[in-house]
């Protein structure tokens, strides 16, 4: 068992809250926050902080100051970059190299901000490629101008982005069939929800444990 211990921290966007899951002899943090329209309850967050610490990789599950605040819409890109850099002091304080990740709006925000913060690789998870029904409308940018080792873990059926459609570029992607944008599969796929969560953290398990 992981021993969980929560702390706010002041931001320029509002106070953010990090609750920590740590591995017993951690050599990586991974910061990983939530998307636009959730926390960090999501099945796949809460399976990265109970199967990581046992593989020596420390996780912070980043809640932004619009979620600890009570509203229910994230602000402007912007403003989520303004709380993930506030937060960054913290999760670099064990003095370990840190893994930047997050789902859907925050894995943008991760990929965004990497370089500058000295990120020492991104995990991008239902990165949203764009928007649902306007693939017009790409962020690949984002995902391509990452700048350090990027893991994307996709679901099969996610309307943001299935994984065909990412282009060719210096990451890896990691597909869940028949998951959509939460990595939910239909009952009627022969795929069962257990096993595509551990689809994910069987990936993030292997890419961490290949970074130097």
């Amino acid at each position: 068992m992981t021993k969980e211990t929560t702390e706010v921290i002041g931001t320029d966007a509002g106070d953010a809250r990090i609750t920590w899951h740590r591995a017993r002899k951690p050599r990586l943090v991974l910061a990983v926050s939530h998307g636009a329209g959730g926390g960090v309850e999501t099945r796949d967050l809460q399976a990265l902080a109970a199967v990581m610490p046992g593989h020596g990789v420390t996780v912070a599950l980043v809640e932004q100051p619009w979620r600890v605040a009570g509203k229910k819409v994230a602000p402007a890109p912007k403003t989520l970059d303004i709380g993930w850099r506030g937060i960054w002091p913290a999760v670099t304080k064990p003095g370990l190299p840190v893994i930047s990740g997050g789902r859907s709006a925050g894995a943008r925000v991760a990929c965004r901000t990497a370089v500058e913060l000295g990120a020492h690789a991104v995990l991008a998870l239902s990165f949203p490629l764009h928007p649902p029904g306007k693939p017009e409308k790409s962020r690949a940018d984002e995902l391509l101008g990452a700048g350090v080792p990027t893991l994307v873990v996709q679901g099969g059926n996610d309307p943001f982005g299935k994984p065909e459609e990412f282009p060719d570029g210096a990451y890896e992607l990691v597909e869940v069939p028949y998951g959509d944008h939460g990595f939910v599969v239909p009952k009627r796929a022969p795929l069962e929800q257990e096993a595509a969560v551990t689809i994910i953290t069987d990936a993030v398990v292997t890419w961490a444990g290949s970074l130097g």
